[in-house]
């Protein structure tokens, strides 16, 4: 760093302050001089031709960084809050429709599946009076669609699974299913729909 030119000027200071400020030069390694410029950097800002050192710098940055702490810390982050719990609200309301949307297209599938098994032999136009006599039945799912369809994460979902007695996990499947079914695992690693 080109040093700059200096000039001598005299200053009266009160005894008080003249020994605390050696005292904290002192603390810092550097000289009184040092901490006055420091001091005029932080009052004056940058002035044309002088070149701050290496400490003035520093202290410009904490500074800078404490304003944009307390920045973070003050209005603006009731505002990214209430972006936040608007998006999250809106992510939720679409798990939900997208869950619902599931669930009725797989009870679509089940129908359409019963009756092309159910009319194998005969012809191949479909009654729209052979749905109404047996609803569609849900599928077993895995723990992802199951997460899905129950507007929550696979982590979550084996969580309650675990912590909940079996009732009480139906129950909070009940509640969250958009059909209010209840689901029970099975050994065979899938949850079935219970009647």
């Amino acid at each position: 760093m080109p040093s700059t030119e200096r000039e001598s000027i005299n200053f009266k200071l009160p005894k008080s302050l003249t020994a605390e400020l050696r005292k904290a030069a002192k603390e810092r390694k550097t000289t009184a001089t040092e901490l006055v410029i420091q001091g005029l950097h932080h009052i004056l800002g940058d002035v044309p031709g002088v070149e701050a050192s290496v400490e003035v710098r520093l202290a410009q940055l904490e500074e800078e960084f404490f304003r944009f702490k307390e920045s973070i810390g003050s209005s603006t982050n009731s505002q990214q809050k209430a972006r936040l719990t608007s998006v999250e609200a809106k992510l939720e309301e679409l798990t939900n429709r997208l869950a619902r949307f599931e669930g009725a297209l797989m009870q679509l599938r089940s129908s359409v599946n019963a009756g092309r098994t159910g009319s194998r032999g005969s012809s191949r136009r479909y009654s729209p009076y052979q749905y109404n006599s047996q609803p569609p039945q849900l599928e077993p799912l895995d723990e992802e669609k199951l997460a899905m369809r129950l507007s929550t994460n696979v982590s979550t979902l084996q969580d309650r699974r675990s912590t909940m007695g079996k009732e009480e996990f139906e129950k909070w499947c009940s509640e969250r299913d958009p059909s209010k079914r209840k689901w029970r695992y099975s050994s065979d690693g899938l949850y079935h729909p219970i009647k």
